[in-house]
């Protein structure tokens, strides 16, 4: 099975980026054909510092590695280093109508948070397309916030097929209907753009910091605690198998809970659970040429594939206009 997904480097990464998608990246690996990158075209949407963008390209290429995603087994690159995607998006372009794009629930949510409508922010769904279709993917892991945008690709990649004959593999959706929301620390979903991320690789001190300012509601600590919909609870049990989940959740609707203590826990399994990671994550960001090595031969491995499908595209619209 083909398995595809990208995530942009427009901030540090977080723990919703981590179980959301990254940790589900390294387990897909062992046993499908995983195609993985980072998106820093669609990054231009909202990240206007040129110096910015690097840095954090780089980062999340060096967290990505450090956390197990494995070049060997996998095909891991940066979206801007495979220059094909762009003409594809130009194809696929003029098969995708308006209307669809309109209907597109991302732009008005990106709008009504200030991010400057542009023709790049409005077109996202069709750039998102063709990182899709480009390599023959056939399961798309997205979250519950992204099922739109993948249903957008398929409607276009259906139009494509139906007016040109076939050319691309009309791609499913992966959604963990099981895997909650990460909220952050106001309880909302945990985001880059919201400031209320907890970062993955951040110091001891600043994570402390960040976990025992978290949101909490006013219930007494004589009474119980409530479960639904409460941050900390969500939190701590993303650390948890079902058994352990089970006794937090009695822990929770026990009276006497202290939040205070509850984050200390959090802070603390946090902490433990990424130590394995750190010293491999400070050797790759010391090691920059290894890194840029790495996601120049991703590249290239994505290039060989991507070149079958635009070729392919290229001919069946007729652009090919040496042939008969």
């Amino acid at each position: 099975m083909r398995i595809l997904s990208g995530i942009q480097p427009s901030g540090s990464l977080h723990l919703g980026n981590y179980f959301g998608m990254m940790k589900r990246m390294v387990d897909y690996q062992e046993n499908n054909e995983l195609f993985c990158f980072l998106v820093n075209y669609h990054a231009l949407t909202s990240v206007f510092d040129a110096s910015f963008l690097r840095r954090q390209t780089y980062e999340a290429a060096c967290d990505f590695l450090a956390l197990g995603l494995d070049p060997d087994k996998s095909v891991f690159w940066v979206q801007a280093d495979v220059p094909e995607v762009t003409e594809l998006t130009w194809l696929l372009a003029n098969v995708t109508g308006m209307g669809l794009l309109e209907r597109s629930h991302s732009f008005k949510d990106k709008i009504a948070k200030d991010i400057p409508a542009s023709h790049g922010l409005f077109s996202y769904p069709v750039l998102m397309a063709a990182d899709i279709l480009l390599y023959g993917a056939e399961k798309v892991p997205v979250g519950k916030d992204q099922k739109q945008h993948l249903e957008i690709a398929r409607d276009i990649a259906l139009r494509f097929n139906s007016t040109y004959g076939e050319t691309f593999v009309v791609p499913e959706p992966d959604i963990e209907d099981d895997l909650a929301t990460v909220p952050g620390l106001d309880g909302q979903k945990m985001s880059k753009s919201y400031g209320n991320a907890i970062e993955i690789f951040i110091d001891e001190k600043t994570l402390k910091k960040k976990v025992m300012s978290m949101k909490t509601d006013s219930t007494p600590v004589e009474e119980p605690k409530p479960v639904q919909g409460n941050p900390l609870y969500d939190i701590y049990a993303l650390f948890l198998d079902d058994k352990g989940k089970a006794a937090l959740k009695e822990r929770f609707l026990t009276p006497g809970l202290r939040y205070g203590d509850i984050k200390k826990e959090i802070f603390g399994v946090i902490w433990e659970y990424f130590e394995p990671f750190r010293k491999e994550r400070a050797r790759l960001a010391a090691d920059r040429q290894f890194v840029v090595d790495t996601m120049k031969m991703g590249a290239g491995k994505a290039r060989a594939v991507a070149t079958v499908y635009l070729e392919k595209a290229r001919h069946n619209v007729g652009l090919d206009y040496w042939n008969k």
